[in-house]
């Protein structure tokens, strides 16, 4: 059970570097193909597959910059992850406005890739701060 706990923790803090690096492909490279990336707020927008979520990332990445996920603790149960996270951003589409927004990503780890993020955070906090 230790070496999937490590697995899983390793598949995550990995994914979420190359979110930090804002490198699209290290980001796309650390899912399985038939990833499925869940957002619950409103303003986010749910993909599946590793090439659909990759065409994304790249528009995603441009129009919040200086991403940065910082991870509150990691919470491994097997092949399973959340992440409490507080996420800070610039909005580039909103003239470069910053964004600081609390959320979870609950991950879903197989064969060190990371195969499901859903992705739970108040779409509401952003409204307000960007109004």
């Amino acid at each position: 059970m230790g070496f999937v706990l490590k697995d899983t923790r390793a598949a995550v803090e990995a994914y979420l570097a190359a979110l930090n690096a804002h490198d699209a492909d290290a980001v796309a490279d650390c899912v399985a193909e038939d990833f499925v990336n869940e957002h619950t707020s409103s303003l986010g927008q749910s993909r599946t597959g590793r090439a659909e979520y990759r065409v994304a990332l790249t528009g995603f990445l441009a129009d919040f910059g200086d991403l940065r996920y910082l991870p509150e603790r990691f919470l491994v149960d097997g092949g399973s992850a959340a992440v409490p996270y507080v996420m800070t951003f610039r909005m580039r589409s909103a003239g470069d406005r910053p964004v600081r927004v609390r959320g979870v990503f609950v991950f879903t780890v197989a064969g060190g890739l990371v195969t499901r993020r859903t992705d739970y955070w108040d779409s509401g906090e952003v409204r307000r701060q960007l109004a």
